[in-house]
């Protein structure tokens, strides 16, 4: 719980708008830049980016740059990236499966909030 413990930004990077969906993408196939942005809807080039390169830097992903024109670059999950993406997908799949539940609470905050 100590606001200085690297395990914070860890689950940032973990947990943020896009890296949950990075691992999940990532789950079953090794992927290039430009199927991920497909694939995760939404996403700007510089976030994926971003989101990438801290989850690189966590150990959690693969990046291999192959030296061809133009460049191919692929991601892949590492066993320790695969160890996190089976605990968050939990979440997740809970999450989905909830998500009516979690709608019909919203509805009538988000009308108090209106009036």
């Amino acid at each position: 719980m100590s606001a200085d413990c690297p395990s914070r930004e860890i689950l940032r990077h973990i947990t943020s708008r896009w890296g949950l969906l990075v691992l999940i993408s990532l789950s079953e196939e090794t992927l290039r830049f430009s199927e991920l942005r497909r694939r995760i809807g939404g996403v700007s080039e510089k976030m994926l980016a971003q989101t990438l390169q801290s989850l690189e830097d966590d150990g959690f992903i693969d990046r291999v740059s192959y030296p061809v024109v133009p460049p191919h670059v692929e991601y892949s999950l590492t066993p320790l990236g695969i160890e996190v993406k089976d605990q968050v997908t939990g979440l997740a799949e809970w999450l989905e499966s909830n998500l009516h539940r979690i709608m019909k609470q919203r509805k009538p905050r988000e009308a108090a909030l209106q009036e």
